[in-house]
């Protein structure tokens, strides 16, 4: 009876394990298939793109600067006797700022007034006498001589009388300097001078600064050789020249939040830094902005034409920065496309070659394609290493011919010329892919059924 239990036991165990390797060997078949064998070609979502006008957008460094700036500095030497405004506040151009002391000015006026009025009185009897000599010169009472003579003291004592006008004049000019007027309207900085001191028109330092900051400048900087490039793309008719309205980005990130337009650009490039510096003008009623601050300027320079934008996401890049996307032929097959993309606008690239009207852009599934191109690479590999090395191997679904080697190897670069696809639009496609989870249910549901 022993006996016997244990025979049945030993042929339990050998039916089992019987089982348990068909079970495997069906698990992987079926492994196999789920992969690949009945999936059919990668399904792809597409764009279609077609030629418009792309505005180019760039974002430069800049400082700005106050729309007007004067120096106040005195005209004519003496004590500081008042400063007649508050430091910080906004002055008026002609509004009185130092009162310098003004008793010698006025006295250098008065003796002027009290020259000319010598001048004129000698002026005066000097034309009396010149008329006198007139008729007796006519009778010869009097030499012609003294009449010359007499003519010619008048008109010297009227040449003095206005000499002596000026001199008048010069001393009130310097009397009305002793009062130091605002020179423009803006806004008045600290006073660098106290009252007591002495001054003078040819001392170094102003005795304070105005700056006029509503509007106000930004100045920026461009590099020499993008604007020559820039000049040529519009000489050639590839782009049009825009109105140039530029936005500011603050110190902190922020957004300035009004517009400015650029006013002119210099005709000289800078010989350190080898820029040209452009100037805007933005409004600045809250006075946000202050002379000397850091920003960043965005404004359109030009609208290129025939363009293509293309979704970021469908542009790869190559180990040489050679930008590719995948292009979707009639029979449905996805191509490998060279491009030029040089810059962004917004969520796209701006493709400015490579592309025609109409093209199929892939969007979605580019792992797909990537998994597919080197699956067909390694197809490819397999068929070189049968030909041993003698014929050409090809790799994937339409996919190009490589040469193989001794070893067969170099089958496996044909994948990626041309891979069977399933294209549908990109909207589609986003309705079509699973559940994320989708997959997990599967899996646990043959894994349950094993």
């Amino acid at each position: 009876m022993v006996f016997g239990v244990h025979g049945r036991s030993v042929a339990l165990a050998l039916a089992l394990l019987a089982a348990g390797c068909g079970g495997g060997a069906d698990k992987k078949k079926g492994g196999a298939g789920g992969r690949g064998g009945d999936a059919g070609p990668p399904e792809v979502g597409y764009v279609v793109v077609q030629p418009t006008d792309a505005t180019q957008v760039t974002t430069l460094s800049g400082r700005t600067a106050a729309y007007e700036s004067s120096d106040v500095r005195p005209q004519v030497g003496g004590i500081v006797k008042a400063r007649l405004f508050t430091e910080g506040t906004l002055v008026h151009a002609g509004q009185p700022l130092y009162q310098v002391d003004a008793s010698l000015y006025r006295a250098a006026a008065n003796q002027a007034s009290a020259n000319l009025q010598a001048a004129q009185a000698t002026a005066e009897a000097s034309r009396i006498q010149a008329d006198r000599y007139a008729p007796l010169a006519k009778i010869e009472a009097v030499s012609k001589q003294e009449y010359t003579n007499a003519i010619a003291t008048a008109r010297q004592n009227r040449a003095q009388v206005a000499q002596g006008r000026a001199a008048l004049d010069t001393a009130r000019i310097n009397l009305k300097f002793t009062t130091v007027p605002a020179p423009i309207t803006g806004r008045i900085g600290r006073s660098l001078f106290t009252v007591g001191a002495l001054v003078s028109p040819s001392q170094t330092d102003p005795l304070a600064q105005i700056q006029r900051l509503n509007p106000i400048f930004v100045d920026i900087q461009r590099s020499a050789s993008d604007l020559l490039a820039l000049r040529r793309q519009l000489s050639s008719g590839g782009a049009s020249p825009t109105r140039a309205v530029v936005r500011l980005t603050l110190e902190d990130g922020s957004d300035y939040g009004q517009t400015g337009t650029v006013e002119f650009s210099e005709a000289l490039v800078s010989l350190e830094t080898g820029t040209v510096t452009l100037r805007a003008r933005f409004p600045n009623a809250q006075s946000l902005l202050l002379p000397g601050m850091f920003v960043r300027a965005r404004f359109e320079t030009a609208v290129q034409h025939h363009v293509f934008l293309v979704p970021q996401q469908a542009v790869n890049r190559g180990p040489k920065g050679d930008a590719t996307v995948y292009v979707v032929t009639p029979d449905n097959h996805a191509v490998q496309r060279t491009v030029t993309a040089d810059r962004v606008q917004g969520a796209d690239w701006v493709v400015t070659a490579g592309l025609k009207p109409g093209d199929k852009i892939v969007t979605q599934g580019l792992g797909k394609l990537q998994q597919a191109a080197s699956g067909g690479g390694a197809g490819g590999g397999k068929q070189g290493d049968k030909a041993k090395g003698g014929g050409e191997a090809k790799g994937g679904d339409k996919g190009g011919q490589g040469k193989g080697d001794s070893q067969g190897g170099g089958g496996g670069q044909g994948g990626g010329a041309g891979i069977a696809v399933r294209p549908v639009p990109a909207n589609a496609a986003e309705r079509l892919q699973p559940p994320k989870d989708a997959g997990k249910k599967q899996t646990h549901g043959q894994g349950g059924g094993g």
